[in-house]
């Protein structure tokens, strides 16, 4: 048997040291990926920082729309809104009706169908005045209970200040997506005060919010992104007077 001289011995022991070293590189180097490359950061937030950066984030726009389900008061309402500071339009659903609502500054208009205006009617008269009513941009006079009711519907910083405050310890709740975009989510007191689910890509806006005790779900999208906003036609509007039949 041939000898292994003693410099072939020295370069299979370096060859074979090289080698190690690359192989636990690579692990290592596996082991220690960032999951916050190539997003804005806020993945590396505590949940009251991530829920801040947030709320500042949808103020800094004047646009949004959203859309999906809120309950209140035991009633729960279908919105799909856009909106920005001078107003909003969009629609509502609730008890099985669908309305448009339209606000212009101070100027509130509800359009609906002649059933959602005689719903608790049975007098000829009171139908005969929801058939003039079916279908034409009402306006609600601003000391009727329904313009306080509806308008916040159509209020930017009065929806999204009341929503996108989740209760309880707040705590990060892993990495999700939306509508193909990458988020973090942040649940108050393990899911029981809400979900938020915030974007890990550009701005850090809210996507996606699962509202405490089952008052609804929503969906954020077109941040941003202006829309025309304007008044009725004339002959599409009607001014009721001083108080709207009961809705």
């Amino acid at each position: 048997m041939t000898p292994i001289s003693s410099g072939r011995s020295r370069r299979t022991v370096l060859a074979g040291a090289v080698g190690a070293l690359l192989v636990t590189g690579t692990a290592l180097t596996g082991c220690s990926e960032d999951p916050n490359e190539g997003t804005n950061g806020v993945g590396r937030l505590s949940a009251d920082e991530i829920q801040s950066r947030t709320q500042k984030a949808a103020k800094s726009v004047d646009t949004v729309r959203l859309h999906g389900t809120v309950v209140t008061n035991g009633r729960s309402y279908t919105l799909d809104m856009r909106l920005k500071p001078e107003g909003g339009i969009g629609s509502v659903t609730t008890r099985g009706e669908t309305f448009r609502l339209l606000r212009v500054g101070d100027e509130l208009f509800l359009k609906a169908g002649a059933e959602f205006w005689g719903r608790e009617d049975d007098g000829e008269a009171d139908a005969a005045a929801a058939g003039k009513l079916a279908e034409k941009y009402v306006k609600v006079p601003q000391g009727d209970p329904s313009y306080k009711k509806f308008s916040g519907f159509t209020d930017k910083d009065v929806l999204l200040g009341g929503l996108l405050t989740l209760h309880g310890k707040l705590a990060t709740d892993g990495r999700h997506e939306q509508g193909g975009v990458r988020t973090i989510r942040i649940a108050g007191d393990k899911g029981s005060g809400g979900t938020l689910d915030v974007s890990l890509e550009g701005t850090p806006y809210p996507l996606r919010l699962v509202r405490a005790g089952k008052a609804g779900t929503l969906t954020f999208s077109a941040w941003g992104t202006d829309f025309p906003l304007e008044k009725p036609a004339e002959d599409q509007t009607l001014d009721y007077g001083q108080q709207l039949p009961a809705s």
